[in-house]
């Protein structure tokens, strides 16, 4: 047991505090730090959280968007240093806490309910 608090301790320097409370089926804005030659900017990624994973160091989100036609998802570790900010654009009503059902729908079918009762901040 003492070995993870030591791993706990040191793990708990490396975690973001600013990290506002995503849900499931919340429409998210990831801004991903991104390296093009020398110079770095960064990209914004908006789209659907269709799953969460783990808590801590690990913790991970999985946003889904529709790029083109082309379904395009992407899974952020939200403590990494690649992530700059995450905003939450809409809240979503879901009643599962995967939401892999998603990609088999097309256009309209993908809406998901809005939820007012969590704030967006």
């Amino acid at each position: 047991m003492h070995a993870q608090e030591i791993i706990r301790s040191i793990e708990e320097s490396y975690l973001k505090k600013d990290l506002p409370l995503i849900y499931v089926g919340d429409t998210v804005k990831v801004g991903v730090v991104i390296q093009e030659g020398g110079k770095e900017r960064t990209q914004p990624y908006e789209g659907v959280v269709i799953a969460k994973r783990n808590g801590g160091i690990n913790e991970t989100i999985t946003v889904r968007r529709v790029f083109q036609n082309v379904g395009v998802e992407r899974v952020f570790l939200l403590h990494s240093p690649r992530i700059s900010s995450i905003k939450i654009i809409r809240r979503g009503d879901v009643r599962r806490a995967k939401l892999y059902y998603l990609r088999d729908r097309v256009g309209k079918a993908t809406r998901l309910k809005q939820r007012f009762d969590r704030p967006t901040t």
